[in-house]
C-alpha cells in the first residue's frame, strides 16, 4: 500500500474537517456564547493538522486505488475525523475528559445520536448546531463528499464509495463515480431543504430547523432539547419528522428516480415495499399493546407509537415517550426494530432491510431443497437472481454482526453493568440507533457508562456505520501479510537492482584504476 498517497487523502479530509467549522463559528459569533473561543481553536489545530499531511505526504500521480487502499482510507480516516471533531467539545466546558469529547464526536459522525451529554439546553449554542452538523457530514458520508469534489479521487473513488456506502451492492447511478456521488449528495441537500421549511411552518425558529433536519436527514436523532422532539409538543411537527424519517430510510437513488419523472420507483422496488410495510405492521401491533394499558385514546396511542416505531427502524433515535414504560412487548418489538434497521442504500444503520429480506429467501431455499433436493432454485430480489458472491457476503455480514454484538455484549457486562443495559446499549450503537434501554433509555444517556465500556462502544459505532467489513478487515492479518510479502519483493527487487548498479560502478572503477596504473 501507498501510505504517502493515504496520509495525503486524510490530510485533505482534515483539512476539509478544519473548514467546515466556520460554520458552527458563524453561530457563535451571531449568538455571543463561550463557543467562539473552543471553535476558532479547534478550527486552527484541525487545519494546521491538515496543511502538516499535505506538505509531510505530497500526493503521487495515481491511476487506481485498491481495494485494501480504499478500506484502509475510509477506516483510518473516519478515526481521524472523529479525533479531530471531538476538539470543539474538549476545548469547551461541557465535557470534562477528552474520552467524552472523542464519544461524542465519533456518534456524530457515524449518526449514532448516542449522547453523554446531562443538560443538552446548557450547551452553548455554536456546540450544538456543530454537534447537528456533524451528523448530517456523516449521514451521506464525508468521503462520499470528498470524491463528488475531488477530482483526483475520481478515478480509484469507486473503492471509497463501496467501503464508506451502507450497502451489500452499492447503487452506481452513472458510469463515473464522482457523478453518481454528486447526485447522492444533491438529492440528500434538497430533501434537507424541504424539511428546514416544513419545520419552520411549525413554528420553530431557523436555528432549530437548521439543526432538527441536519439530524433528521442523516437519521442521527441529535436534538438541541432535553426532551428532543417531545419538547415541541406538537401533532404536526411529529408528522413532519415521522415523514422525513421515512424518506432517510429509504435508498436514496429511489428518490432521484423520483426526482426524474418516476413516481412509481418506490413501488416497483422490492425492499422498500419490504421496508415501508414492515414497518406498517409492527406500528399496527405497537398501538394496539399500548393503547388502553398506556394511553386511553387509540389516537395519541398510534402517534406516539408510530413515532417510536419509525424513530428506531430507521436508527434516527428520537423520541417523544419514554417507552421503558410500555408493555414488555413493545420494548421487545423495538429491540427487534434496532437489529432491522432501515434500506440499503440510505442514511440508515442496522443490519439494512435487503440483507434480512435475502437470508429470509435464503432459509426458504434451504427448507425447498429438502423437499425438492434436485430442484435448482435461485434467489431472486427484484425478479432477479441474486449472484453468489452478494448471498455469501450477507451471510457472511450477518454472521459477523450477531459476533460481535455477543462479544461487546459480554464485554461491556463484565464491567459490571446490568444485562438489560449492556444487550441495549451494544444494540443501539452497532445499529447506530442512538438510545436503548436500561441506563441508556431515551430519558437517560451514556454517561453512566464505564471509561472502557465508552471505549467498547466507540467501537461499536464505527463498526456499525462502516459494515464492519472495513473496518474488522484492518484486524485480520492476512490484509497485513500480503502488505508486507510485497513489500518484502519490492525491497528484494530494489536490493538486486542496487546491487546489480553497484557491481557495475565498481568494475568499472576498478578496470579505470587498473588502466591508469598500467599505463602511468
Amino acid at each position: 500500500m501507498r501510505w504517502s498517497f493515504i496520509l495525503n487523502i486524510i490530510g485533505m479530509l482534515i483539512l476539509f474537517l478544519g473548514m467546515c467549522m466556520v460554520f458552527p463559528l458563524f453561530f457563535g459569533f451571531y449568538y455571543k456564547d463561550q463557543s467562539v473561543i473552543p471553535l476558532a481553536q479547534s478550527m486552527g489545530i484541525t487545519l494546521a493538522s491538515g496543511v502538516s499531511l499535505l506538505i509531510v505526504f505530497r500526493r503521487e500521480k495515481v491511476e487506481h486505488i485498491s481495494h485494501r487502499e480504499g478500506m484502509a482510507i475510509v477506516a483510518i480516516g473516519w478515526t481521524a475525523i472523529g479525533f479531530f471533531g471531538a476538539f470543539p467539545f474538549y476545548l469547551g466546558s461541557e465535557f470534562s475528559t477528552f474520552v467524552d469529547a472523542f464519544f461524542e464526536s465519533v456518534s456524530g459522525f457515524t449518526t449514532t445520536g448516542s449522547s453523554i451529554l446531562t443538560n443538552i439546553e446548557a450547551v452553548s449554542k455554536g456546540l450544538l448546531f456543530w454537534r447537528s452538523f456533524i451528523q448530517w457530514l456523516g449521514g451521506m458520508g464525508i468521503i462520499v463528499l470528498s470524491v463528488a469534489i475531488l477530482p483526483f479521487l475520481g478515478v480509484g473513488g469507486m473503492q471509497l464509495y463501496k467501503a464508506e456506502v451502507p450497502s451489500p451492492v452499492p447503487d452506481k447511478l452513472k458510469p463515473r463515480i464522482r457523478d453518481t456521488a454528486k447526485i447522492l449528495w444533491k438529492v440528500y441537500a434538497l430533501i434537507s431543504l424541504v424539511q428546514v421549511f416544513f419545520l419552520l411552518l411549525g413554528g420553530l425558529d431557523l436555528y432549530d430547523a437548521l439543526c432538527h433536519a441536519f439530524t433528521t436527514m442523516p437519521t442521527g436523532g441529535f436534538s438541541t432539547k432535553n426532551a428532543s422532539i417531545a419538547h415541541f409538543d406538537s401533532v404536526y411537527l411529529d408528522a413532519v419528522v415521522i415523514i422525513f424519517m421515512l424518506l432517510a430510510g429509504i435508498n436514496f437513488s429511489l428518490h432521484y428516480q423520483f426526482l426524474r419523472g418516476k413516481p412509481l420507483a418506490f413501488w416497483r422496488d422490492s425492499e422498500c415495499r419490504f421496508f415501508l410495510g414492515t414497518g406498517l405492521f409492527l406500528i399496527v401491533v405497537v398501538t394496539f399493546n399500548i393503547y388502553g394499558t398506556v394511553y386511553e385514546t387509540a389516537g395519541r396511542a398510534f402517534r406516539y407509537g408510530a413515532f417510536q416505531v419509525v424513530s428506531i427502524v430507521t436508527t434516527t433515535g428520537y423520541a417523544t415517550a419514554d417507552y421503558e414504560r410500555w408493555p414488555a412487548m413493545s420494548q421487545f418489538i423495538l429491540l427487534l426494530c434496532m437489529f432491522l434497521g432501515a434500506s440499503a442504500g440510505s442514511t440508515g444503520g442496522g443490519m439494512k432491510c435487503l440483507r434480512v429480506m435475502l437470508y429470509l429467501k435464503y432459509c426458504y431455499k434451504e427448507l425447498f431443497s429438502l423437499v425438492h433436493p434436485r430442484a435448482v432454485k435461485r434467489i431472486k430480489i427484484g425478479g432477479r437472481a441474486v449472484p453468489e458472491d452478494v448471498v455469501r457476503s450477507v451471510l457472511g455480514f450477518m454472521g459477523l454482526y450477531v459476533g460481535l454484538f455477543v462479544f461487546s455484549t459480554v464485554l461491556i457486562a463484565g464491567m459490571g453493568v446490568d444485562l438489560v443495559t449492556s444487550i441495549a446499549s451494544v444494540a443501539a450503537t452497532i445499529g447506530n440507533i442512538g438510545p436503548g434501554l436500561g441506563m441508556v433509555g431515551p430519558t437517560d444517556n451514556f454517561a453512566q457508562i464505564p471509561y472502557l465500556g465508552k471505549w467498547v462502544i466507540i467501537w461499536c459505532m464505527l463498526l456499525g456505520r462502516l459494515e464492519i467489513y472495513t473496518v474488522i478487515i484492518l484486524f485480520v492479518p492476512e490484509f497485513w501479510r500480503k502488505y508486507r510479502q510485497n513489500h518484502e519483493v519490492l525491497f528484494g527487487k530494489r536490493l538486486n537492482n542496487w546491487a546489480k548498479r553497484a557491481f557495475v560502478k565498481g568494475l568499472n572503477y576498478s578496470c579505470l584504476g587498473i588502466c591508469t596504473v598500467v599505463f602511468c
